[in-house]
């Protein structure tokens, strides 16, 4: 339950981040 959320949370903020860096430069 827990774990799954949170883990699921840090991908989508990898793949935003990723997103966000590669629109960035």
């Amino acid at each position: 339950g827990s774990a799954v959320k949170k883990r699921e949370d840090v991908h989508r903020m990898a793949e935003a981040n990723r997103a966000f860096a590669h629109y960035r430069f």
